[in-house]
């Protein structure tokens, strides 16, 4: 015991970082298992958009929006869901509702704000529209 008492005060910095690395872990792990969403696979989504109707929200700008989307996906911009004003959304409380952005990242601020508005299934798309493409799967370009 008293060796690691030892190299902690000999390496203050490392031990530092190290503490940090797992304050961060945890936290990483109480915030993917407290969150209000679920992360799905763009395979687990093309399921959603075919067997359970479920609607994709993209919020990501209207410039890239225009560059690549999912089918049938429905634009809306993360201000909208916060200032509550989603009236294209209502009709979709009781559907799977997949969030997407570029890197699935940004997204989980708007799904958690969608479940707390009463949504019930909603999703994120892990890694984003990036995954997305990375597994062959379609966009429509120019539309919208």
């Amino acid at each position: 015991m008293q060796e690691y008492i030892d190299f902690i005060q000999n390496n203050m910095i490392l031990a530092l970082v190290w503490a940090g690395l797992v304050v961060a872990i945890v936290m990483s792990f109480i915030k993917s298992a407290t969150a209000a969403y679920k992360e799905v696979s763009p395979a687990e989504l093309t399921q959603f958009i075919n067997k359970d109707e479920g609607v994709v929200v993209d919020i990501r700008t209207k410039d890239e929006f225009k560059q690549g989307h999912i089918t049938g996906s429905v634009h809306v911009l993360p201000s909208d869901i916060k200032s509550g004003s989603v009236p294209s959304l209502e009709k979709y409380k009781a559907s799977p509702i997949t969030v997407i952005c570029k890197t699935g990242t940004t997204a989980q601020e708007s799904a958690n704000l969608l479940a707390k508005a009463g949504y019930e299934q909603v999703f994120v798309l892990k890694g984003g529209l990036v995954s997305w493409s990375e597994a062959k799967m379609p966009l429509i370009r120019g539309k919208k």
